[in-house]
């Protein structure tokens, strides 16, 4: 064991953020931590590093063991330049070098004992620099630093004129080369492109020490991780395997919740009927058997109904009309600044009911082309045409559609005049702002909360045809979830820029990989993309367009998606999820249903037992045949949650 971590416990003020959290980490393990915005995840990892005081408890490293951390803000400001950072890390090696130089110079003149000692003293040099890697130290900084997405023209420059992610990034790489015992990332994918996160993966799994990762990337922890520690209303729990193992064992746990809170209310409602039906008959024998039933039931410890999975925000994009079968057609279209080629001769076509997802490395102009198709840029040749009754709503990366000196409230009730106060604080409310927070000025919420506002403006344009730029950037694990069912359940057609690789293989029908200046198509998501890329590329590049005699057809179908084997085996698989997320949508609303009943059950109870209405005999007869209604819809709805739970 590398790490301990026994009962760490932390408020701020009166706000407790972490309760008696306990967990280990293992020699060599590879764990992440999750949890929703706010959780205490950045707070427990702080408190680990040192950085933070617990309340009460004790973080244990083992003795001997070194540990280095990269916090979410780790960027470096230095007048050195990137490669000159990263030497500064192996300045032990070059120490060692500088005087193996030394030791050389000196045996050219050294005779007799004085060589002897020389020649010892070179040997045991040499065996240590090369036993610390001293022969492959330079291309060590230079692996990691392409790796990470660095050019080899970009070594020389100055640290303090790269943008904070690139500072970032060259903090990352210090870290990775001075190869601690435990590795504690928090967020680390945030500022790298797909290539770049791959690498890392790669880098990760093979490494020898332990790693500890706080992230919302759900692909990069399935992954990496083989332990899972949730952070949740401050308590801790811990799962065994990656992501997808937690994602299913806490449905399961979630599940069998429901089913025993479920049971346990029906039996409540059982002995309750039976009760009152006993206290009918009047009898001495009756009430006798009424009052031993009350006894039995007030010793039943209720059960807490568990909380439903993402109950507290839900998203419904509804057209409001539909477009027609042809709702983008892209031709020769191509984009330059200056000397700077993004993309030329691109061709493709997006139908009716298509997710298209656009990936590519950073600054290869994927927002571009959507700035384009919104017409935010000019294209410098070719065209796009719009089909039938095609309407856009647009998501961008800036937010450029909120206006900073408003408000929520405002923001909402400026561009849609029509709604009322209530439905304007059931909207904001679904996207988690609540009470006074509605009054919060745009330029004041952080990126994720302005991502939230910009979803909901979204919501209420009851567009056919989104076009969206890393929708998922800034949103937390559960959010990122909600968006996914949103986009899962939409009538329209969707095209979107994302480097949320879990996200695009969730949503995703087709994608285009803007590569080489062309995008090339691929008929499946993003697992179907990592299984054919390597194919396809040879392809594309193995044909005369690439040579130069004519442009690569960017958007046709790659030869491998074209076979018919392949397509049948991707249709069955989109079909087999497609059930599956039927059956959990059915679930959903059974659910809502039940939880709508109950409410409505005690409302009716309650007004039963109002002496307003008690006097009034046709007002009671109609509650008491609502209520008996309501019972034996719930009574149905209890079997068809058994029935879809099973």
């Amino acid at each position: 064991m590398i790490l301990s971590c026994q009962n760490i416990s932390k408020s701020f003020v009166e706000n407790k953020v972490l309760e008696n959290i306990s967990f280990h980490i293992e020699d060599n393990e590879k764990a992440a931590i999750v949890g929703i915005n706010g959780a205490g995840k950045t707070t427990l990892l702080r408190i680990i590093v040192g950085e933070s005081v617990p309340d009460s408890g004790t973080v244990t490293l083992s003795r001997g063991k070194t540990m280095g951390y990269l916090a979410q803000d780790g960027a470096l400001d230095t007048e050195s330049t990137i490669y000159e950072e990263l030497l500064s890390v192996k300045q032990n090696l070059i120490d060692l070098e500088h005087r193996i130089r030394q030791c050389e110079a000196a045996m050219q003149s050294a005779e007799g004992k004085d060589l002897d000692s020389l020649m010892k003293q070179y040997d045991q040099l040499t065996h240590s620099f090369e036993r610390d890697g001293g022969y492959a130290y330079k291309s060590e900084i230079t692996g990691v630093l392409k790796g990470l997405g660095f050019t080899e023209t970009e070594f020389e420059k100055p640290v303090s004129t790269l943008s904070g992610g690139q500072k970032t990034r060259v903090a990352l790489s210090k870290l990775l080369l001075l190869k601690p015992d435990l590795i504690i990332l928090d967020e680390p994918t945030n500022h790298l492109d797909m290539g770049s996160i791959a690498w890392l993966e790669t880098y990760l799994l093979n490494y020898k020490g332990a790693v500890l990762i706080v992230s919302h990337d759900r692909y990069f922890l399935n992954r990496i991780a083989g332990k899972i520690v949730e952070l949740d209303q401050t308590r801790a729990t811990t799962f065994t395997g990656n992501y997808s193992d937690y994602a299913a064992k806490k449905e399961q746990l979630r599940a069998a919740a429901m089913h025993a809170y479920l049971n346990q209310q029906r039996e409540i409602r059982h002995q309750e009927e039976v009760i009152e039906k006993l206290r009918s008959f009047n009898r001495e024998k009756s009430i006798k058997r009424a009052q031993s039933r009350e006894k039995m039931l007030e010793k039943i410890e209720v059960l807490e109904k568990p909380t439903q999975v993402r109950a507290d925000m839900r998203i419904k994009l509804t057209p409001r009309k539909q477009s027609g079968g042809d709702v983008l057609t892209v031709s020769d279209l191509g984009k330059s600044f200056g000397s700077l080629t993004l993309f030329e001769h691109v061709d493709f076509e997006i139908k009716r009911g298509e997710h298209v997802a656009v990936i590519g490395d950073n600054g290869t102009g994927k927002t571009t082309l959507l700035k384009i198709l919104n017409g935010l840029l000019p294209q410098d040749r070719g065209s796009f045409r719009l089909g039938t009754n095609v309407e856009i709503g647009y998501y961008d990366q800036e937010h450029h559609v909120l206006h900073g000196e408003k408000t929520l409230f405002e923001e909402i009730s400026d561009d849609y005049p029509t709604l009322n106060n209530t439905e304007i604080r059931n909207l904001l409310a679904a996207f988690l702002f609540t009470g006074d927070d509605v009054f919060k000025r745009i330029e004041d919420l952080s990126g994720g909360e302005r991502g939230r506002v910009s979803l909901a403006k979204l919501m209420l344009g009851n567009a056919n045809f989104l076009i969206l730029d890393e929708p998922t950037n800034h949103l937390d694990i559960v959010s990122k979830e909600i968006l996914e069912d949103a986009v899962n359940s939409y009538e329209g057609t969707v095209l979107y820029v994302s480097h949320d690789r879990y996200f695009i293989n969730k949503t995703a029908h087709r994608i285009l990989d803007l590569a080489e200046h062309k995008f090339v198509n691929y008929i499946g998501n993003y697992d179907y993309y990592l299984e054919k890329h390597d194919t396809v590329m040879a392809a594309v590049n193995a044909s005369p367009a690439v040579e130069g005699s004519a442009p690569a057809p960017s958007g046709g179908m790659d030869p491998s998606a074209s076979s018919t084997g392949n397509k049948q085996d991707w249709m069955a698989k989109k079909e087999e999820q497609a059930r599956q997320r039927k059956k959990e949508n059915d679930l959903k609303k059974c659910e809502e249903k039940i939880a709508s009943l109950e409410t409505r059950i005690e409302e009716v109870n309650s007004q039963m037992c109002d002496p307003a209405v008690a006097t009034q005999a046709l007002k009671l007869q109609d509650l008491a045949v609502e209520l008996s209604s309501l019972k034996s819809e719930l009574e149905q709805l209890y079997e068809q949650w058994e029935t879809l739970a099973e």
